[in-house]
C-alpha cells in the first residue's frame, strides 16, 4: 500500500491511497462518494468458521468480520435455534450486523443478533418455511465499533 502524508488541515486527495498503521480519528464525518466502494474492512481482516456438530453448537472466530457456515442438521418448520459466537474483537457496546449470505432456500429463514457482550455475540436462526430444512447456511457478519457516549 502506498504511503503518503496528507497535510493536516489541508486538502486531502481522495484519488491517492493512504496507509495508516494506527487508528484514524475524525471530529467530522468520514464518507465515501463512490458508487461501488464504501467503508469496510480490507482483505485479511475477516475469517471463516464452520459449526462442528449441530446448528446450536457455538463457534469461535476472533475477527472483526467473517463468515460462519452452519451445520447442515435439520431444522424443523417453525423451529428456532440459537448459538454463541465467541469473538475477542467484540466489545459490549458494539453493533453486530449479520445476514444470510448463501446456502439457504430463499424466504425460508430469519436471522437475528439477539445478544452482544464483551467477547461474544449470539445469533438466532428460525425456519419460517413450511417444511424441515437441512442446509449448511453461510452467515456473514461485521462488527461496528460503538460507544454509549
Amino acid at each position: 500500500m502506498p504511503q503518503t502524508s496528507p497535510q493536516l488541515g489541508g486538502t486531502f486527495d481522495p484519488s491517492k491511497e493512504v496507509g495508516l498503521s494506527n487508528s484514524l480519528l475524525s471530529s467530522s464525518s468520514i464518507k465515501s462518494s463512490s458508487t461501488s466502494a464504501g467503508l469496510g474492512y480490507d482483505t485479511g481482516a475477516g475469517g471463516a468458521v464452520t459449526q462442528a456438530t449441530s446448528k446450536s453448537t457455538g463457534v469461535t472466530l476472533n475477527r472483526i468480520c467473517g463468515a460462519i457456515t452452519t451445520n447442515n442438521a435439520a431444522l424443523s418448520n417453525g423451529a428456532e435455534v440459537g448459538f454463541t459466537v465467541t469473538n475477542s474483537a467484540v466489545a459490549a457496546r458494539d453493533v453486530v450486523v449479520a445476514n444470510i449470505a448463501s446456502g439457504a432456500t430463499a424466504d425460508s429463514y430469519t436471522l437475528t443478533v439477539d445478544a452482544v457482550a464483551a467477547g461474544s455475540f449470539r445469533l438466532s436462526l428460525s425456519n419460517v418455511s413450511s417444511g424441515s430444512l437441512s442446509e449448511a447456511i453461510v452467515i456473514s457478519f461485521a462488527v461496528i465499533k460503538a460507544v454509549n457516549a
